[in-house]
């Protein structure tokens, strides 16, 4: 089976040859702290899936699956700008608007210190011009040579498009505090927002599918959820973004494109069932937690009805061989089932050593994979090579 076909016969609990093998990617730090350890130069977040013998990475690695034609963000993004420097912190406007301040020496989530979004009017000149649809910028030319590519329902990829945000993107714009009391000081306008955000989406997609191209999943991103819940009530929630979901699930399943995935960090129990009713049937991540996510209990609890990818607890990478094989093998029935397709959730960090992301990456191959042969040079390799050359080592496989 090619790449594409595995991929959709996992997610419709079809016979396959193996497993997808897939990976959430890298942290920005992780490549340089495995250079020690024997990580060659040019090795990182781009290409590191396939250098480590998986099929793809899905999180900011290779691209080579997501379509660069749903352009379903702002657009044009506010010019980036430094507007305060004081050597390790600065502040600096985002591209989205917001203001923040960041520091040079730490990868922590930077302070939202201000909001280009702050009220009715802010929305109607800085931030709706921005969402309309028919902004030619977002959107290749016509003789773009990937279109062939998105059209051709025989090729050996799967083809992801970007299905953007109903709530976590204006949250970010607004802020968490802002955003909650427009719920409930301003319905009206709020609804008008998701609305808003909701028509982009549905233009951009249908226009795609109106082009021929054929969709394998579309991936929505919201982070809506802390460690205790939602950030949003359930009540409204089922009024404000539900009947937007399924515009969009139903656009999508009638064009057949029957994979609809969300991101979203924290707890997420509450909101599963609604996400369900509403047609979107995939959690990407499983976003494994202190409120003890687990791939195998939503399965017993939702069914097959609840696609999922990601699970694999990533604090496991940093203990141990045992350990990783232990939940490689508590996760491999599942795997087995279908409809689930194992990672390491939200990318892996720089306190795994590289060795044990080596047997990771062999051992999901070996039990996950079937024993598939997408080897990469053996730890072992590394070391020796890492004492002769800066270098070490290159790909065994292409």
């Amino acid at each position: 089976m090619n790449h594409r076909e595995r991929f959709l016969a996992t997610m419709s609990y079809q016979p396959r040859d193996r497993s997808p093998l897939y990976d959430f990617g890298l942290w920005d730090e992780t490549p340089g702290a495995w250079r020690p350890q024997g990580l060659p130069d040019g090795i990182d977040r781009s290409n590191a899936a396939r250098f480590f013998g998986l099929d793809a990475g899905l999180g900011g690695g290779e691209p080579e699956g997501w379509s660069g034609v749903a352009g379903v963000s702002l657009c044009p993004g506010f010019p980036t700008a430094i507007l305060d420097d004081d050597g390790d912190e600065y502040t600096q406007r985002q591209s989205d608007g917001v203001i923040v301040r960041k520091q040079r020496s730490s990868v922590s989530i930077p302070m939202h210190i201000g909001h280009t979004l702050v009220d009715r009017e802010s929305w109607a000149e800085h931030y709706l011009p921005r969402l309309n649809p028919d902004t030619a910028a977002r959107y290749p030319s016509d003789d773009d040579p990937q279109w062939s590519r998105w059209r051709n329902p025989h090729r050996d990829t799967p083809l992801f498009a970007h299905g953007g945000s109903l709530f976590g993107r204006l949250r970010d714009w607004m802020g968490l505090e802002n955003i909650s009391m427009v719920v409930y000081d301003d319905p009206g306008w709020f609804e008008s927002m998701v609305s808003t955000k909701a028509d982009l989406i549905v233009t951009v997609l249908k226009r795609m599918f109106d082009r021929g191209v054929h969709i394998d999943a579309i991936g929505m991103w919201e982070d809506m959820c802390y460690n205790a819940g939602p950030l949003l009530s359930p009540a409204h929630f089922k009024r404000f973004l539900v009947p937007h979901y399924r515009r969009i699930a139903e656009l999508a399943r009638a064009h057949g494109c029957n994979i609809i995935w969300v991101d979203c960090d924290g707890c997420i129990d509450a909101l599963i069932p609604l996400w369900l009713d509403a047609g979107i049937n995939c959690m990407f991540p499983i976003e494994v937690g202190t409120w003890s996510a687990d791939p195998i209990t939503m399965r017993k609890r939702y069914g097959r009805d609840l696609l999922l990818m990601g699970g694999f607890d990533k604090r496991i990478l940093a203990r141990d061989p045992q350990a990783i094989d232990h939940e490689i093998l508590r996760l491999a029935p599942l795997v087995e089932e279908g409809g689930f397709i194992p990672m390491p959730d939200h990318r892996v960090p720089p306190d795994v050593p590289l060795a044990n992301y080596i047997h990771y990456t062999q051992s999901a191959r070996k039990i996950w994979g079937g024993g598939v042969n997408l080897e990469s040079a053996p730890v072992e390799s590394i070391i020796r090579a890492r004492q002769v050359t800066p270098n070490p080592i290159q790909r065994t496989h292409p």
